[in-house]
């Protein structure tokens, strides 16, 4: 079983939690390409077997995210699950659609963003959070991310909460984000929910639940639901080899080749995938290949 599955996270658990599910259910390795945070939902890809080796071409992924910011509550995580450190009165003209939509806007393009305290990210090899649950100060660099549009939902005056679509780059944090938009209508606030929609190509209703795995594990069921690696390379050019070419191509052997500088779907004679290739300066060297097929 080799390939990519894309699983729709629930509320509660951690990404690690699905991964380690999937594993026990399917007997074979299992990656990802990004976490998700415990109270976030949504699309979580999961690499399969050798769909391990696809990592490399889903890291650069960019993301579209729904969100919700509570305005008015500032917590020491940023999101519904921390401690309350800051209250602030809102504006009764805050929630006006133009006011939002402009702050909105501003927001969008490339800029320079502080991850969060309690993130995975590792400074000086340890994570952010570690710093913080023992209250040690860590100076944490801005990293370079871009908002290519963000979008106005709704809002609700009553639960003080505005719902907005954000697309964006890797590396982004929505609960930095929804910090800065709190800051901007000149208040404080937090996520309070996070649904992930897209990665990539990969959006939410290409997503099954870990109850829809646990329950189908039938043959049919994992056609259906693996992005082979073939299919992820379906818009990819093919390279058929000979017996001779095929061979050196699997020793690692560069071979010369007519065709431009591109990734490629290898094949043998018999119209066999045997993984891709890549051809850098007309020369063509293997990149990902089917263990079962050595």
């Amino acid at each position: 079983m080799d390939g990519i599955i894309i699983v729709k996270k629930e509320k509660g658990c951690t990404s690690h939690d699905v991964v380690a599910k999937v594993k026990r259910i399917t007997k074979t390795k299992v990656g990802h390409t990004g976490t998700l945070d415990p109270m976030a939902t949504g699309v979580l890809p999961l690499l399969l077997g050798e769909g391990t080796k696809l990592s490399k071409y889903l890291i650069e992924h960019d993301k579209i995210y729904e969100a919700v910011v509570r305005l008015g509550q500032k917590t020491d995580t940023a999101d519904g699950e921390g401690k309350i450190v800051e209250e602030k009165e809102i504006d009764e003209g805050i929630f006006a659609t133009e006011k939002i939509q402009t702050v909105l806007k501003q927001l969008e393009g490339k800029q320079k963003q502080r991850p969060p305290i309690y993130s995975a990210i590792k400074i000086k090899g340890r994570k952010l959070y570690e710093y913080a649950r023992k209250n040690e100060e860590i100076e944490i660099p801005e990293r370079e991310i871009e908002i290519y549009s963000l979008q106005l939902i709704n809002y609700n005056e009553v639960e003080k909460t505005i719902s907005f679509r954000a697309h964006c780059s890797k590396g982004t944090y929505i609960r930095s984000l929804c910090e800065t938009i709190a800051e901007k209508l000149e208040t404080v606030g937090y996520m309070k929910e996070l649904n992930r929609i897209k990665v990539g190509k990969f959006n939410i209703e290409q997503a099954i639940t870990l109850t829809q795995i646990e329950e189908n594990q039938d043959k049919n069921f994992w056609q259906e639901n693996v992005i082979t690696i073939e299919q992820f390379f379906k818009d990819k050019s093919s390279i058929i080899l000979n017996e001779r070419q095929l061979t050196l191509f699997l020793n690692g052997v560069k071979q010369t080749r007519k065709e431009i500088d591109e990734i490629y779907k290898i094949y043998n004679e018999k119209n066999e995938f045997i993984g891709t290739g890549i051809i850098e300066k007309k020369l063509l060297k293997r990149d990902i290949v089917i263990a079962k097929i050595l």
